[in-house]
């Protein structure tokens, strides 16, 4: 059988048995896929890697940035400019963390979110510690994406409810 490995994964393959085959999906999260939904397949490992990571990510992107405080130091740049650096990371940092937080809980507005990109590279490490602090609770957008989920499902049987039968049986009054 040559090519085989190629072949995709039927749905029936790729469903987990409590998953409805028909209605609304959850939607994956990022290095969780949809073990959210029912905390299964290595879920609490996955949140304490995410957690661990993030934290590691963070401690790593302090000491990048205590490398380019030193070598502003030795460039001997100005006690104005090292301030100024350092006060730019610090409320970058705080500023996205802020927002990281908060986008864990609603959906950021697109537009709102492409004018921030500058502000949250400067300040990842407040993005990082944001995703660590919340990996200790949950999967990161995990409380918002059950929201969203359970009421796609609901308005789903809503639907569905309201479709029973074959149309063209009923009678007209």
């Amino acid at each position: 059988m040559a090519g085989s490995h190629n072949r995709p994964v039927s749905d029936q393959q790729n469903r987990t048995p409590d998953q409805p085959t028909d209605g609304p999906r959850p939607e994956p999260i990022r290095f969780f896929g949809t073990t959210w939904v029912h905390h299964d397949n290595g879920y609490p490992a996955r949140r304490i890697a995410a957690a661990v990571g993030s934290l590691a990510a963070a401690v790593a992107a302090c000491l990048v940035l205590r490398f380019a405080y030193e070598g502003l130091q030795i460039a001997g740049s100005g006690s104005f400019v090292t301030l100024l650096v350092v006060v730019m990371f610090a409320v970058c940092s705080a500023l996205a963390f802020r927002h990281t937080w908060d986008a864990f809980t609603k959906r950021p507005d697109p537009d709102r979110q492409a004018s921030l990109r500058g502000l949250l590279t400067i300040g990842f490490v407040g993005s990082l510690l944001a995703y660590f602090f919340r990996s200790l609770l949950e999967a990161p957008g995990e409380n918002l994406h059950r929201e969203e989920y359970e009421e796609a499902r609901r308005q789903h049987e809503k639907r569905s409810a309201r479709r029973t039968g074959n149309p063209k049986k009923r009678r007209r009054t």
